[in-house]
């Protein structure tokens, strides 16, 4: 880990990433990639440590409420958080100034801001994302080492229920040959209608690999299933999209699971719905 002092932290306006690089240690993460310009390893940790200060400079300057959303590149609650506190303190001024707040992570210390991400849908709107790819829950400490067990975040999803915050899924990626498969897909499907999801996130059934990206993949493909590498050479050689030979099957059954219970399942439409802050929601002053 090491600290610096950033001169921005909204990007686009609104997204926010307190820290850069991840302990997770999932085989497949994009981030890992090249094309993003890291510049020590992946990971030793940059925490923005004026994160919060940067975000309420920010929040001041804005006219306008909007839904600030964390987590796209880097986990907000990557263990460290339990110490620094700073995605914590920066939902607290979220809180504070009336703005909405997306999160999306892959770990149950979400939890401990539970009621605080209440407090902010109760003000404006607030909704959980979480990542569940693996129903099986030995592959999934093999190919998602560092992140909470499936079953411990479906759990995550069903207490957010119980406040009255909506959950989205991310369902990505479905790993060709490893969990694209129509068992894995039943099961955190099946996680999905208990825990009474709003929406489901795919981007198709497959995986995209970039330089940097792929060695990490093919090295952990090496470790842990032996000759597997050797078949993705074969099926996709080096293309960034590796679709699952069962792809026409599992949307099938994806889009009659979503069609059943009603969830959302175009990523566009899921990601306006985010952005929206319903009108009537509490406007507090932007200066209290």
């Amino acid at each position: 880990m090491h600290r610096v002092k950033a001169k921005t932290i909204l990007s686009g306006g609104r997204s926010m990433n307190i820290y850069r690089g991840c302990l997770h240690g999932c085989i497949y993460c994009d981030s890992r990639s090249l094309c993003y310009g890291f510049t020590h390893d992946f990971e030793d940790i940059e925490v923005k440590e004026n994160a919060p200060e940067l975000l309420e400079a920010a929040l001041k300057s804005k006219r306008k409420r909007c839904v600030i959303g964390t987590g796209a590149m880097s986990d907000p609650y990557l263990p460290i958080e339990s110490e620094l506190q700073l995605t914590r303190r920066c939902l607290e001024l979220i809180d504070r100034y009336a703005f909405g707040a997306a999160v999306l992570t892959k770990s149950t210390l979400v939890l401990r801001d539970a009621e605080l991400l209440q407090s902010i849908h109760e003000k404006a709107r607030a909704t959980l994302q979480m990542t569940l790819t693996t129903f099986d829950e030995q592959l999934c400490s093999l190919v998602e080492p560092g992140v909470s067990l499936s079953y411990e975040r479906f759990q995550a999803l069903c207490r957010f229920r119980e406040l009255g915050v909506p959950t989205v899924v991310w369902l990505t990626p479905l790993l060709p040959f490893l969990n694209d498969t129509e068992e894995n897909l039943l099961g955190i499907l099946s996680y999905c209608a208990e825990a009474g999801v709003k929406g489901i996130v795919t981007f198709g059934f497959g995986l995209t690999l970039r330089e940097g990206d792929r060695e990490y993949y093919y090295a952990a493909l090496d470790r842990h299933f032996p000759g597997l590498k050797q078949r993705y050479i074969r099926e996709y050689g080096n293309a960034y999209g590796l679709p699952s030979p069962n792809e026409a099957r599992l949307r099938e059954i994806f889009e009659e699971f979503c069609g059943k219970y009603g969830i959302m399942h175009i990523p566009e439409e899921i990601f306006a719905d985010m952005e929206v802050i319903p009108e009537g929601h509490e406007q507090l002053s932007l200066f209290p």
